[in-house]
């Protein structure tokens, strides 16, 4: 049997995952980070995002530094979603032969602009040559136990809010795969994303459970719902979608609602909170937590989730 065979990769994640050993580790595999006691209340965050070129990112359309920040924000997003901060970082890099001086120079710029932005170092790493450009990015980050956010600690009678407008990732890329001229701006919600995290003292105070909106808000909410044991109901007409998206969507004949619910990498975070709360939402609600297990959008079961790497390939030419 296949990989792609298997059932996608929250199958292939499931398949490989143990009970950590060690007493200290609080989060194994499962959540955007793992999460590890070290003394009292102090927690560390540790997570790992790899960017492999022709998948997530095309030199055509690409310039070194906007791949450099996308690898960086996309994993600064995964250490916001646990209610954290970044600590260090550490940097995999894959070059080809051929790769020159002043492309590596920018890529580095585009890592450390991200790292100066959250005030954290890049402390280490390893370098290799192979056929295509592989970024693999590691932080650490920390966090204490009462900020702490799970993807498991949602319950019935929550609101699920959305910490900004979601689709602009998608509606880039669509437009860069399909050679569209302009729309400078919504092309840089792809090649230059930009995470929540400058958001998360708002959201921690009143959020349950929380995750990063990277495989679309589909794939967030099923796997709430999952770690947590409940279902949950969308709202299509409450879905913020990003500016000039319903444009985008118009010219190249899609519906724009699908680029928010299965794009993904708009880095926005999705967060449960008492409906108590709901004057103080970081963002906008679009759903609420039921009991059950299934996932509702307008009154009807969402089956399809987002983007994943093993059952759909979203090539980029």
């Amino acid at each position: 049997m296949k990989l792609t065979e298997l059932g996608g990769e929250g199958a292939l994640i499931r398949r490989i995952a143990r009970r950590p050993r060690a007493e200290e580790v609080m989060v194994g595999i499962g959540d955007d980070c793992a999460v590890v006691r070290i003394d009292g209340e102090r927690l560390h965050l540790l997570t790992v995002d790899m960017l492999v070129e022709g998948d997530h990112f095309s030199r055509t359309y690409f310039t070194p530094h906007d791949i450099g920040l996308k690898a960086m924000e996309s994993n600064v997003s995964d250490i916001a979603a646990m209610g954290g901060r970044v600590l260090y970082g550490l940097l995999s890099i894959c070059l080809p032969g051929d790769t020159t001086v002043s492309f590596f120079d920018e890529l580095y710029r585009g890592l450390y602009d991200v790292a100066d932005r959250y005030g954290f170092d890049i402390i280490g790493g390893d370098t290799t040559h192979g056929q295509q450009v592989i970024i693999s990015v590691t932080l650490v980050g920390e966090t204490d136990a009462s900020r702490l956010r799970l993807r498991s600690m949602a319950g019935p009678g929550d609101l699920i809010a959305v910490s900004g407008p979601l689709g602009g990732a998608m509606a880039g890329l669509r437009l860069l795969q399909n050679g569209v001229e302009g729309h400078a701006d919504v092309k840089r919600h792809h090649t230059s994303p930009r995470c929540d995290m400058d958001r998360l003292d708002r959201i921690v105070p009143i959020a349950k459970a929380m995750e990063d909106v990277s495989d679309g808000l589909a794939s967030e909410v099923h796997n709430i719902c999952r770690a947590s044991g409940v279902g949950a109901r969308l709202h299509s007409e409450q879905i913020p979608l990003c500016d000039a998206i319903r444009e985008t969507a118009a010219l190249l004949g899609d519906d724009p609602l699908e680029y928010a619910l299965f794009g993904g990498e708009d880095f926005k975070l999705v967060y449960t909170v008492s409906p108590n709360d709901e004057s103080r939402v970081c963002g906008t609600v679009v759903g609420e937590i039921i009991e059950g297990d299934s996932v509702f959008l307008d009154g009807q079961r969402l089956t399809r989730s987002g983007y994943d790497h093993f059952t759909g390939s979203r090539t980029i030419p």
